[in-house]
């Protein structure tokens, strides 16, 4: 079977949703973005966070670069200001986002100093606002990833009224990481896996707000974790780290166990193969092996040899003049599965 990514204009975002990638900082950039769409057709891609004044202000127009085969992709936005937000949102558009997300979730100190963030559960009233002017400026669904709440709120008293005014202001769609944030006294990798997860009150939520898509978010590492929550009455269920190191395990079957896709998955080796003429148009154009390859290293995980291939491309991908020929060397470590 091919391992081309499939084209797709006008994709149903939506359906997209019941899995996602979530957006993860430094990694989740279109060259990880490329590889799994070769893995999963169907899944929702998320970009990394862009900030809404580095596009307005700052003109930094080339953080919104994707390539086509990535559909159906998400943008996620980083800023509080409804103005810059709504023109934020049409540049997305513009771009040919199929989604323009929120980001309401991110606890470290860099995104609070800029007043968004997971610090904006303390103002739902102000998020409201952001999503409405999104919504008035962009025909493309407008989301809100976020926490279950920050520091001593009480999830059952904040999150309720939190999901009522974004879904008064449009919001149609939410992402829950179903963890708390805590912005003074923890790191962002803490955030991650101290604060306690509570699936419990997102499937409340959704039952709460039935009219509302509701995908959940944290500590989910395997599709059988993600089957048996959608299968719990939540609409969609968003995978992060264990989709960046362990893509194939996550996005491979994906297809066929959560869209009911009659296909069988794309090999390990089908897409190293499919990436190669990728990483030579990217070196054409002056770009560096270890950009691509940095983001294939769990492509084996679990698997005899995965060892030899993240040795050799961590060894040598970062060299002067390293290309296509490493991968294939790096692939040929790797003992043909049975």
């Amino acid at each position: 079977m091919s391992a081309e990514p499939e084209k797709q204009g006008g994709s149903d975002v939506r359906r997209a949703a019941r899995l996602s990638v979530a957006p993860m900082m430094d990694w989740t950039d279109r060259h990880c973005r490329y590889l799994h769409r070769l893995l999963s057709r169907r899944a929702l891609l998320y970009s990394e966070m862009v900030t809404a004044p580095a596009l307005v202000r700052g003109g930094a127009l080339h953080l919104l670069d994707y390539n086509p085969e990535e559909h159906p992709v998400a943008l996620q936005l980083g800023g509080s200001d409804p103005e810059e937000l709504a023109r934020a949102a049409t540049l997305g558009e513009q771009a040919g986002y199929d989604q323009v997300d929120l980001n309401c979730g991110c606890p470290s100190d860099r995104v609070q100093s800029g007043t968004f963030g997971a610090v904006l559960m303390r103002s739902p009233e102000l998020v409201a606002d952001c999503v409405a002017a999104m919504r008035e400026a962009v025909k493309i669904d407008v989301t809100v990833k976020c926490r279950i709440g920050v520091d001593e709120q009480e999830p059952r008293d904040v999150l309720p009224d939190f999901l009522e005014k974004i879904s008064g202001a449009g919001c149609e769609r939410v992402v829950i990481h179903a963890r708390k944030a805590w912005l003074q006294g923890l790191s962002p990798k803490e955030n991650r896996d101290i604060p306690p997860l509570d699936y419990e009150i997102v499937r409340e939520m959704k039952r709460a707000f039935p009219q509302l898509h509701v995908s959940i978010n944290g500590g989910i590492t395997d599709l059988d974790t993600a089957e048996a929550l959608l299968a719990d009455g939540l609409d969609g269920v968003m995978i992060g780290r264990a989709a960046y190191h362990q893509p194939w395990d996550i996005l491979a079957n994906a297809d066929a166990r959560i869209y009911g896709e009659a296909v069988g998955p794309v090999s390990p080796e089908e897409a190293v193969q499919a990436m190669l003429p990728y990483i030579e148009r990217h070196l054409a154009s002056g770009g560096r092996l270890h950009q691509i390859t940095r983001h294939m290293l769990g492509l084996f995980a679990g698997r005899p040899g995965a060892r030899q291939w993240r040795r050799v491309l961590s060894e040598g991908a970062t060299r002067d003049g390293a290309g296509p020929e490493l991968v294939e060397e790096a692939l040929s470590r790797v003992p043909a599965a049975a």
